[in-house]
């Protein structure tokens, strides 16, 4: 094996999230977690970040709106730990996510959002 071998890892998948949503995200290939509380949130994240290990992370909105420290820095660094949140299951119609408030800075404050 060559260094370049050696260097390439890939990218966990997770889904933190409503039970209801777990197996389909299985069926995928995501690691999973049924109703996860914040602690078991902040120990994954703690993982990552100590081993570095490159992540791609769907939260339900429960964890999504969590105070959770560790969540709040991995947003905020960027790089090798993405997290993107999903609607819930019980209110879609009403989804709101951090990147749309930054977009609405964006493209100016009269400027409502698209739901299409």
């Amino acid at each position: 094996m060559n260094s370049l071998d050696e260097q390439i890892t890939p990218t966990r998948m997770l889904f933190m999230g409503e039970a209801a949503l777990t197996d389909g995200f299985k069926l995928i290939g995501f690691e999973t977690w049924a109703d996860p509380t914040p602690a078991v949130l902040d120990q994954q994240l703690e993982q990552l970040l100590k081993r570095r290990e490159k992540a791609f992370i769907i939260l339900g909105p429960a964890l999504a709106q969590c105070q959770s420290a560790l969540l709040k820095q991995v947003r905020t660094e960027g790089g090798y730990i993405i997290v993107t949140q999903i609607p819930s299951l019980a209110d879609p119609d009403n989804f709101h996510c951090e990147i749309d408030d930054r977009l609405q800075l964006l493209l100016g404050a009269e400027l409502p959002l698209s739901q299409e």
